[in-house]
């Protein structure tokens, strides 16, 4: 029997040839760019060959052809189905946890590789509490978090020693990155606890492979350690400090999630701060909203957070949102995996700013029109940790951009007056500080 819970959306059957497409074009290049850990190398290759480009123009032939019905794919063995319109986007993730459930089998065979008890791949049992937990902690729909006045002066000053003198390049950013990561999550005494991070690392590697890859619990269990000892310290002015209120005993899982995550938002910022440096209209304004601000207290920003927003919008961290329905739905029959390739919907070629950098619509109401547009998910599984994510990214830039201006000194042309890339490679994307 079909749910009547969700809408009835009837998928048509995709032919061999159409799933055959979709595999080489969509699923392919995504996977092979590292989904729990992008890999520097295949990234470069997807921005040459502009791989996001190709998937989205299939796509909306695909839709077109079967007028904005869902597909159920040929997978041998597997009940697959691919989302192709807005309206079908927002009743799935709106669906969390049931009938369309986060927690799939996919995710649940890489995320386990280092965060076996996190709340992403709970079930629906453990789900409640582990959510409760990293709401209270993360404090999703407060723009500025309990604690945003220890965490505004930790990114101005880390935003201080960032070097300037040279080209500033994806590494020498990221280390700086990290090293706010760290402090904001964990507390000052671990913003020098590389090997914490660079375990995690290896792991998510492990991960990009899910259940094709062997368990190293040994490096599991000493990650796990490293991260329970700086959480045991519940630093002040730190999120440790909040665990510590809640104690929650599998902390450290959910712990390791947010620091997979900050990874994304290290990207997106960096990526921001690209399209600000070569689009000047939007770097004004951005700057003018600096005007008078003490930077090392909190602020909210707005206009650099719809920045932000835009920078993921055009280049989505997580390409592939993935649910996994818990009955029989019209979509098929329980643990029936469904795909939502998001930047097909953020680069829907109907819309008038598909390609262009527009931070705008996060502000005027057009994104919030639009249920496809979904930078950090939607629904009942939203992402927790949004609004502390667009408060460090945004505090960030603000502090690069009040003391310098940058341009573009390698990588894609990034420009108000062409179409941006579909696919930005930010591993090899360079920026120069020209004043």
């Amino acid at each position: 029997m079909t749910s009547t819970r969700e809408h009835r959306t009837h998928p048509e059957a995709a032919s061999v040839a159409e799933t055959l497409r979709v595999a080489l074009e969509v699923a392919l290049p995504t996977l092979a760019g590292g989904v729990i850990k992008r890999r520097p190398a295949m990234m470069a290759v997807a921005g040459k060959l502009q791989f996001d480009r190709r998937a989205v123009r299939l796509l909306r032939r695909l839709r077109d052809r079967h007028h904005g019905h869902p597909l159920k794919l040929r997978v041998p063995g597997r009940s697959v189905g691919l989302a192709l319109s807005g309206a079908d986007v927002k009743r799935l993730l709106a669906g969390a946890p049931t009938p369309f459930s986060p927690s799939t089998v996919e995710k649940r065979a890489a995320l386990g590789h280092f965060q076996p008890h996190g709340v992403l791949i709970s079930d629906a049992a453990e789900r409640t509490a582990r959510r409760r937990f990293t709401e209270a902690v993360l404090q999703p729909g407060r723009p500025l978090h309990e604690l945003a006045a220890p965490f505004a002066r930790a990114i101005a000053e880390e935003a201080a020693v960032l070097p300037q003198s040279a080209t500033l390049d994806w590494d020498t950013f990221n280390v700086t990155w990290w090293c706010l990561v760290r402090r904001v999550v964990l507390g000052s005494a671990a913003r020098d606890d590389t090997t914490l991070t660079d375990q995690l690392e290896r792991l998510r590697l492990d991960a990009n492979w899910a259940y094709a890859h062997p368990k190293r619990k040994q490096l599991r269990e000493e990650f796990r350690r490293r991260l329970a000892e700086h959480l045991k310290r519940a630093e002040p002015g730190s999120l440790a400090a909040v665990i510590a209120a809640e104690d929650a005993a599998d902390a450290p899982d959910q712990v390791a999630h947010w620091l997979f995550a900050f990874d994304a938002a290290g990207m997106a910022t960096y990526r921001t701060l690209a399209l600000l440096a070569s689009h000047p209209a939007e770097l004004e304004r951005a700057r003018s909203e600096l005007d008078g601000l003490d930077l090392t207290e909190p602020h909210q920003l707005s206009y650099l957070r719809a920045c932000v927003l835009d920078a993921v919008r055009l280049w989505p961290t997580t390409p592939m949102i993935l649910r996994e329905t818990t009955e029989e739905t019209s979509w098929g029959p329980a643990g029936t995996t469904v795909l939502i390739f998001t930047p097909f919907f953020h680069r829907d070629p109907d819309l008038p700013y598909a390609d262009r950098f527009e931070p705008d619509l996060w502000l005027d109401g057009r994104a919030a029109e639009n249920p496809a547009l979904v930078p950090f998910s939607a629904g009942p599984a939203i992402c927790p940790g949004r609004d502390l994510v667009r408060f460090c990214a945004s505090t960030m830039l603000a502090n690069l951009l009040r003391e310098h201006r940058y341009e573009q000194a390698s990588g894609p042309v990034l420009s108000p007056e062409r179409p941006l890339p579909a696919t930005l490679d930010n591993f090899h994307l360079k920026l120069k500080p020209v004043g």
